[in-house]
């Protein structure tokens, strides 16, 4: 059973790198373009260049879509997670100690899924995954290399 569950592990982690980056990604879409609603619930942005909604906002639609395809996975990750350990401390934990008492989770929960990301990289169905097998296909060290006959 451990193996077969084993096996699936890169398909599984693919997956959930799909459905936290889409997440992400509609986060910044809703706040930079207006959609699904916008950032007021009236389908309302945020203010070109303004500190930290717009920053966050393009934080989200660009490292979001990168998590998504798979590109650059463990940086966009990394830039995705500390920016949102930076929306957990300075605008929900003042309000208070829990994430359920201060309207946190999503921010914890994206903080610790993209931390995870960071660690694990894309597994399957990531574009990191393609360029990485076509570099390991092109780079063969020279014993693999048929001789060469004059």
């Amino acid at each position: 059973m451990t193996g077969r569950l084993n096996s699936a592990q890169p398909y599984v982690l693919g997956l959930f790198r799909i459905v936290v980056g889409l997440l992400f990604t509609c986060h910044g879409a809703v706040a930079l373009f207006g959609v699904l609603g916008g950032a007021d619930g009236k389908g309302g942005t945020v203010e070109l260049g303004t500190w930290p909604g717009w920053y966050a906002a393009a934080i989200e639609l660009v490292g979001g879509s990168l998590v998504l395809i798979g590109l650059g996975t463990r940086f966009a990750a990394f830039i995705a997670s500390g920016a949102m350990a930076y929306a957990y401390f300075k605008v929900h934990q003042p309000n208070a100690l829990w994430p359920i008492e201060n309207s946190g989770e999503g921010a914890a929960m994206f903080c610790w899924s993209f931390l995870l990301l960071v660690f694990t990289g894309s597994g399957a169905f990531g574009l990191d995954r393609l360029f990485q097998k076509r570099s390991a296909a092109t780079e063969r060290p020279a014993s693999d290399q048929a001789p060469v006959t004059v």
